[in-house]
């Protein structure tokens, strides 16, 4: 592919991915829509006008004026820019471009290789992830016997997202042939590469759930050490003299923080995290890399979400927002999409929610999968979970259960919350049998709910035993049964007590992990324990409706609980129907039909009059 031709194919890309007709594009720089198209078919070489135009009109940051083909300088005839589209005035030129940064620098190991490299980063940038791999597959093979460029390459692929809780074993065979020939060298390429292919292996056997998916003898709890590992090393060689052979430039810094943050998403404190994901957005900022501001923002809102940081969160995905516009990718909009419903679900603003979670996100699912930019199960993972907590919230889960859909749930029991979320939903629909036999299973093969990681997905898996072991001591007398499974799932979220669940990279936030635990004492007897967690949890959730009228539902269970009905005094009864009578208007108001019921259960009881 000749230079011009990369450009026509870098420009319809961006085009495609801005969803912009060839004409509108041709309006919008004030260009006939004849010569864009010849240009865009690799029929004549833009100049640099052109370029700057559209490299402005797509927002795509100096990635199109550097893709400008060397030359002489070129001119456009008179009659091909600048003219009014038939039908409508003539309007002055643009804006002039930002000042472009300057293009990439050569990699060193040849044109054919930086130029399946630069291919393969657009089509990343734009979420097109097996057309990328296919190109970094190319610079690989065009690498030759370079053990650095090949290394470069590898990097690159491991970038590419994979289907959630599966190891990539083609690919960690390759970081592991790369490791071996870096072995031992202590120039500043092959430090930086060995480096960050050390932080993607961390990360790819991270990426297992249970033995199952693991590599064997390289389970998850290995990543997470060797991540440990590459952030020891990135920090002793951050401490080195400036000049000092084998320093790690920003890029390469970024990689390694981006990459072991998620190999400890499972193993360590969400606080740590925020720590890694703080200076990452820092560094990505000054790296001036697309890619890395785009993985720093959504890693810093997760971050921040888990360690209950609601408002910062808001704000960084304002930030995101803006990337996701300037940079027209695909990727950043399912994130923005995905992030944004996440938000209206924890606000209580269901119709929003359900706009996009039945809507357009299955619309942008299946037009990527179709066209294979993303590994399908990445996609409707998410969207499937946002669909299922939309229906809990709204007390519809037997409209899920019913439908084909809820295959899917059944269909991913290994991944583990979704082997509690097809408990819950058993419980939801009032087959509690069913759900008592799930969680024993669960339970068995889990030692009674002991070999969870102390982080990450356990937590949401967690969670949502607390409330199946909630609904069947409540609901079927089985507090003896189930409470045999409370001491391992308390010591787990009581070790959270300050954060906020979050299920999914990111999916849906379940709530304070406090309110869990109080759940788990409430069914261990320990009711003025569970009131200090629930405190805990309000002191997380009390601007956010939705999950106050949970609270004050649990708080109200709570306190018809520290005694017996006839020892209550009048003024803990009044307590109790007061926080009842409240959440219950609040769910009235929010359309939470299943919690409106319980309030006016509890009203109604034995036990609440």
């Amino acid at each position: 592919m000749t230079p011009q031709e990369e450009f026509a194919e870098a420009l319809r890309v961006r085009r495609e991915a801005a969803d912009l007709s060839l004409a509108e594009l041709a309006r919008r720089v004030h260009y006939s829509k004849s010569y864009l198209s010849r240009v865009e078919n690799g029929l004549r070489p833009p100049g640099r006008l052109l370029a700057e135009r559209c490299d402005a009109a797509l927002r795509a940051d100096g990635a199109l004026l550097a893709l400008l083909p060397p030359g002489p300088e070129q001119h456009e005839r008179r009659d091909e820019a600048d003219q009014p589209v038939r039908g409508t005035r003539r309007r002055p030129p643009p804006d002039p471009a930002p000042a472009a940064p300057p293009p990439a620098r050569p990699s060193g190991y040849g044109a054919g290789f930086d130029q399946h490299i630069r291919r393969g980063d657009t089509r990343h940038l734009l979420g097109e992830m097996y057309e990328a791999g296919r190109h970094y597959q190319a610079a690989y093979e065009a690498a030759g016997g370079d053990e650095l460029a090949r290394a470069h390459a590898v990097v690159r692929s491991a970038r590419r997202w994979s289907d959630p809780g599966q190891v990539d074993r083609d690919l960690l065979f390759r970081i592991d042939a790369c490791l071996a020939a870096l072995a031992g060298r202590e120039d500043t390429r092959a430090v930086e590469l060995r480096l960050q292919l050390t932080a993607h292996r961390a990360k790819k056997l991270a990426m297992a759930i249970g033995d199952d998916t693991a590599v064997t003898g390289a389970e998850p709890r290995t990543g997470a050490r060797l991540a440990r590992q590459a952030l020891a090393e990135l920090r002793e060689r951050d401490r080195r003299p400036a000049g000092t052979p084998g320093g790690v430039g920003d890029e390469a810094r970024c990689e390694v923080l981006t990459e072991t943050r998620w190999a400890l998403y499972d193993f360590e404190p969400a606080r740590t995290l925020l720590a890694l994901s703080t200076e990452l957005r820092d560094l990505a900022v000054r790296s001036h890399s697309a890619y890395f501001q785009g993985e720093a923002l959504v890693a810093l809102a997760i971050d921040q979400l888990r360690t209950g940081r609601v408002p910062a969160a808001e704000a960084t995905l304002s930030r995101h927002r803006e990337y996701a516009a300037r940079h027209r990718s695909r990727l950043a909009y399912w994130h923005q999409g995905t992030l944004d419903a996440l938000m209206s679900l924890w606000r209580g603003e269901f119709a929003a929610a359900e706009g996009w979670i039945l809507g357009e996100a299955g619309q942008v699912a299946a037009a990527m999968e179709a066209g294979l930019s993303m590994p399908a199960d990445a996609l409707s993972q998410t969207v499937l979970g946002q669909e299922y907590w939309l229906r809990h919230e709204q007390g519809r889960l037997a409209e899920l259960f019913a439908s084909p859909r809820m295959a899917g749930v059944q269909r991913r029991g290994y991944f583990p919350v979704w082997r509690a979320g097809l408990a819950l939903a058993l419980c939801a629909t009032g087959r509690y049998e069913q759900a008592a036999d799930q969680l024993r299973a669960f339970a068995a093969d889990a030692g009674d709910f002991t070999r969870f990681p102390p982080s990450g997905w356990a937590l949401p898996t967690a969670a949502t035993l607390a409330l199946v072991c909630a609904e069947l001591a409540e609901r079927t007398g089985r507090r003896t049964e189930v409470s045999a499974y409370v001491p391992a799932l308390r010591a787990l979220l009581d070790a959270h007590g300050d954060e906020l669940v979050l299920a999914g990279w990111p999916t849906v936030l379940l709530g304070p992990a406090a309110r869990f635990s109080a759940l788990l004492a409430l069914v261990a007897g320990e009711p003025e324990t569970a009131l200090g967690h629930l405190a805990r949890a309000v002191r997380l959730a009390q601007r956010y409706p939705a999950q106050m009228a949970r609270l004050r539902l649990d708080e109200a269970r709570v306190r018809l609980r520290t005694g017996s009905p006839a020892a209550l005094s009048p003024a803990a009864l009044a307590t109790a129907h007061g926080l009842a009578r409240t959440a219950l208007g609040t769910a009235e108001e929010l359309g939470m039909t299943a919690l409106a019921r319980d309030c006016r259960e509890l009203l109604t009881s034995p036990a609440g009059r």
